[in-house]
């Protein structure tokens, strides 16, 4: 059978229902932590245990995405929003570090919204910043773990970032997913690239000279 041919039906049929049914499944599984944690964040957090935030997905379509609520809501004294890194919590920080954050995005994947792999949902206020091979990166549903992922995460470049991503929209294949999702269980067990070399998290995308 054509490669193609092949590569179609993986993309539009067997990864589609794969991404509900193992979703479902971890989900579930991980539901007695995923309670765990909403209550120790609800503490936490002044009763705010989920983050959401509107992130483009296929085709550019906005979503709401749900994360766990790692920062704070702190401010300077004229009201603005303290920097990524003295807002992370403690609690936040042992989250990330082990991608706990990620768990409530089995919920978007069991909506439709994401996919398992794929490239990671970016802020809405890049829309505009893109070029055209960086908005290709929108040709397929964002995932909760990807090539850039496993490749560097935050500590890579945003050039790096966007070139990971087109590489995977053009290479999507089952044995590419789940050699992906091989070397995130790899990063989970032992954490890289959570931070930038300047930032808690990731320095903002601001276009491509």
């Amino acid at each position: 059978m054509n490669r193609s041919i092949i590569s179609n039906i993986y993309i539009h049929f067997i990864k589609p229902l794969a991404d509900f049914f193992v979703s479902l499944a971890v989900f579930l599984v991980f539901s007695p932590l995923f309670i765990f944690l909403v209550i120790r964040l609800t503490i936490a957090n002044d009763g705010k245990p989920f983050f959401f935030q509107r992130r483009p997905g296929k085709g550019g379509k906005i979503f709401k995405v749900i994360k766990f609520k790692t920062m704070n809501d702190r401010k300077d004294k004229n009201g603005n929003m303290l920097p990524d890194a003295e807002r992370l919590t403690a609690l936040g920080s042992f989250i990330r570090r082990t991608s706990l954050d990620e768990i409530p995005q089995m919920l978007n994947v069991i909506k439709g919204d994401m996919s398992i792999v794929g490239p990671r949902p970016l802020l809405e206020e890049y829309l505009s910043l893109y070029n055209e091979a960086q908005r290709r990166r929108h040709d397929v549903k964002p995932g909760i773990t990807g090539w850039a992922q496993v490749n560097g995460r935050n500590a890579i470049s945003w050039k790096q970032k966007f070139e990971y991503d087109t590489w995977y929209v053009d290479n999507i294949s089952f044995l590419l997913d789940f050699r992906i999702l091989l070397l995130t269980v790899k990063k989970v067990v032992k954490p890289e690239g959570v931070s930038s070399a300047t930032s808690a998290t990731m320095e903002k995308f601001r276009g491509t000279p």
